[in-house]
């Protein structure tokens, strides 16, 4: 085997373990819903817990372990189109309204 064979092998075993720990770690339920505008936390419960939250410009519901964007009065309604989200480290964000909905 020669010196290049190895990095090669080595470059694919990186890229391998990379690939499994980014899987686990965004496929794991998350436990918290936190719900942040102007970067100040507006919301911080246990997404166990229906419930809804207006954050004057923005409508995020929280039900069944899971969270969408309702409403919100910007004009592209990109986060309201956006899916459901329920696993650790995914979000929601309305640039315009300056809205971030994030699974912990």
């Amino acid at each position: 085997m020669k010196k290049g064979d190895i990095v090669v092998l080595g470059v694919i075993a990186a890229v391998f373990i990379l690939s499994i720990v980014m899987l686990t770690s965004f496929s794991k339920n998350g436990s918290r819903v936190i719900v942040k505008q102007d970067n100040k936390v507006v919301y911080d419960q246990s997404i166990t817990k229906n419930n809804t939250v207006d954050t004057g410009s923005n409508v995020v519901v929280i039900e069944n372990k899971a969270v969408y964007m309702k409403q919100s009065n910007c004009k592209n309604q990109i986060c309201v189109k956006s899916d459901k989200i329920s696993k650790k480290g995914e979000s929601i964000i309305c640039l315009p309204n300056k809205v971030i909905v994030e699974i912990k």
